[in-house]
Order: C-alpha cells, then structure tokens, then sequence
C-alpha cells in the first residue's frame, strides 16, 4: 500500500525566512515545528512556526520530489506560491484539525 505525503512552508512571523519540508503526518510534523520538538533544528533557531503553505501527493515519493524542487527555487517564486493559494498569508495550521 502506498502511503501519502506532502509539502509544506513555514516562516517566521515577519515572512522573511522559509523553510521547506516534506512529511507524511502533516499534523503531527507541524505540530513538532510549533513546539521546537528539536531545539536544534533550523525552524527552532529561526522561529519558522507558521504554516502558510501545504501540498499534497498520491505517494511521499512524489511529495519529495516536489520538495526537492521547491527547495532549489528563488525565494520570490516561493512567495508565488505562498500567495496563489493563501494570499492573507495566515496560518493554515488551524485548517488541519
């Protein structure tokens, strides 16, 4: 059985740093962010806690290589994105429940 997956960007509060994630338990992947679950990791150290942007895949293969690509754009492109489906650019976090 094949197993889902999908993308995801967070940023900070002012917008201006992203981060790129691929996960199959977009909940439970969101939630670890909003709780620095690994103090360490970049989302902690840069406060990227605000989901503005989510995409889901058929299988996880398909959702990795998107992040893949995602990651190697320009940060204008990602804001592109961001706003071509969630313009207000609010946390989309809440939507998940």
């Amino acid at each position: 059985m094949e197993r889902g997956g999908c993308i995801y960007i967070l940023t900070n509060t002012y917008s201006t740093v992203f981060y790129v994630g691929v996960t199959s338990d977009l909940y439970f992947r969101i939630k670890e962010h909003k709780e620095k679950y690994y103090p360490d990791s970049f989302t902690a150290k840069y406060n990227c806690n605000k989901l503005v942007y989510f995409e889901q895949f058929s299988s996880i293969e398909e959702a990795i290589a998107k992040e893949k690509q995602v990651k190697n754009w320009r940060k204008s492109w990602k804001i592109n994105l961001i706003k071509s489906l969630n313009p207000n650019w609010k946390d989309l976090f809440d939507e998940l429940e």
